[in-house]
């Protein structure tokens, strides 16, 4: 697997955008070899995805920590209600969301730019691909591909940049840019409306429905390659997108599907490298190789536990506290995080640092878990290990737990189905807690899905965007107020606050394209 995607972006597949004003989205190409060159073979095609897969572990905009894919994850979704830093004021901003309206902001600017420059990529394969020479099944499978990182990156632009769906007039307010071709306009510019939600979703699906029907009609698939898009993938995207537009019935049909062959992991990959080796749960991937690593940018530079990145070897990812007491204790889930006894926790200082017994408790029982010098604190976790270091090795975007619970909360909405919901818990849970059984129902069941929810993704991106789109406050508790959380960082975020939680479009974007204002 070291050299799958080795392959160099530029030298393959056109790079469409840069991070200046001027020509902020543009879509001509930067390489001086022809699309027409580039796309003349699938064989050439194929290594145009190998590119975009690539382009989900590399970093950007010269700031530390902004990495692809790892970083949408660890920078914009973790940040919720659940998930902390310790001893990182220093952020505050960001993670307290008041950066949301900075339009110069380079945490602003970030997702804009990566996923236009995932949807520009995807675009010239869509747009070429019909013309490579090579066998139609393979042009059918490679389009079908680019079509899938179009919708997830569309889909979730439109989490961040659009307001909630239930904010959002039944689909009327506005969504993002839809740039569908890297042709300029009649006038030679490159000046493009933003559409309402209604029409992203429609686009978002219609590409989904065109990426499912060519995968199923090339009768090819992407074999052991998990970083790479197929059907099940196409799915799984459906799921999301229709779970984020409250468009329940799709929601529930299309999370089914996309976990087909893709069983949850046993009690012993989900507590032992689950999360940072490719197993069959995962429905897609990022893969970064040791020989590829992009070192202290790495997404586990971030998260993992037995990384030697100055972060987590100083300020660990952990859980909050609220959250973690909310774990039965026969759930083994638990045992992913440092519960302190009461002793121990009476003795952490006001950012959860251990004293030096708990300390020494700590690293004699979570060895194998743990960079030698390691600074210990409460709750921090070791869900997440990378497999080289200082921090890198591959991790999921979806998986199949997500699929559970998205089936689950939809049909919570869609009501009469209290059973089956309780039965997809169940299975959820079942290699982990195997005391676990749903008996609740009614709201006190929608309630348990996104507890679990909480509780089996936590740290993989989706705090955040679960609140945002649950239209519920953040609300976080200090030490003193029965929480966890650091004062810095101990905060309630109203649904209102903060354009409703939706971040501005970059003054990059609306500087260059004179059909989209600052508001």
């Amino acid at each position: 697997m070291k050299n799958i995607i080795k392959i160099s972006l530029c030298a393959v597949v056109l790079v469409l955008a840069s991070a200046c004003a001027k020509d902020y989205m543009e879509t001509t190409p930067e390489s001086a070899v022809s699309p027409a060159t580039i796309f003349s073979t699938t064989d050439n095609v194929k290594l145009a995805i190998n590119g975009m897969c690539k382009m989900m572990t590399t970093q950007y905009l010269s700031t530390q920590g902004l990495n692809g894919e790892g970083s949408i994850k660890t920078w914009y979704g973790n940040f919720g209600n659940d998930c902390q830093r310790s001893d990182q004021a220093g952020w505050a901003s960001l993670w307290n969301h008041t950066m949301n309206e900075s339009v110069n902001s380079t945490y602003l600017v970030y997702p804009w730019y990566y996923y236009y420059k995932i949807i520009g990529n995807a675009n010239q394969v869509i747009e070429n691909i019909d013309g490579a020479e090579g066998p139609e099944a393979e042009r059918q499978f490679y389009k079908a591909q680019a079509l899938v990182f179009r919708a997830h990156a569309f889909t979730m632009l439109m989490q961040l940049y659009a307001y909630r769906w239930v904010d959002s007039q039944n689909g009327s307010t506005h969504g993002v840019a839809l740039r569908l071709t890297t042709s300029a306009n009649e006038d030679g510019t490159y000046d493009l409306a933003l559409s309402t939600q209604a029409e992203c979703y429609a686009q978002i699906y219609a590409d989904l429905d065109e990426a499912i029907s060519l995968f199923q009609q090339s009768g090819l698939n992407r074999g052991d390659e998990f970083w790479k898009p197929d059907i099940r993938v196409a799915y799984a995207v459906y799921a999301r997108a229709a779970l984020v537009r409250e468009d329940w019935s799709t929601a529930a049909k299309m999370a089914p599907l996309a976990r087909q062959g893709h069983p949850l992991m046993s009690q012993k990959q989900y507590m032992d490298g689950g999360f940072s080796d490719a197993n069959d749960e995962w429905i897609w991937g990022v893969y970064e190789a040791e020989d590829q690593t992009i070192y202290y940018y790495s997404f586990f530079a971030y998260q993992a536990s037995n990384a030697s990145s100055s972060m987590q070897r100083t300020k660990p990812l952990a859980i909050s506290k609220e959250l973690y007491d909310q774990i039965p204790a026969t759930d083994v889930r638990r045992n992913m995080w440092l519960e302190p006894t009461e002793a121990e926790w009476a003795a952490c200082t006001s950012v959860n640092k251990a004293g030096s017994a708990f300390s020494k408790r700590a690293k004699e029982q979570f060895a194998s878990k743990l960079y030698s010098t390691s600074t210990i604190f409460a709750y921090m976790q070791f869900k997440f290990l990378c497999t080289f270091l200082p921090g890198g090795g591959p991790f999921n975007i979806y998986r199949s737990a997500e699929m559970y619970l998205t089936e689950a909360e939809a049909l919570c909405h869609l009501g009469g189905q209290d059973a089956k919901v309780q039965g997809l818990l169940n299975e959820l849970n079942k290699n982990l807690d195997p005391a676990y059984k749903c008996t609740k129902t009614g709201a006190e069941l929608l309630t348990e899905v996104k507890l679990y929810r909480r509780i089996d993704l936590w740290g993989e991106g989706f705090d955040w965007y679960d609140y945002k789109r649950w239209n519920e406050p953040i609300i976080r508790k200090t030490k003193a107020q029965g929480g966890s959380f650091q004062d810095a960082y101990a905060v309630t975020i109203n649904v209102g606050d903060g354009n409703k939680w939706t971040w501005k479009i970059p003054k990059n974007e609306t500087d260059y394209n004179k059909l989209i204002s600052l508001e």
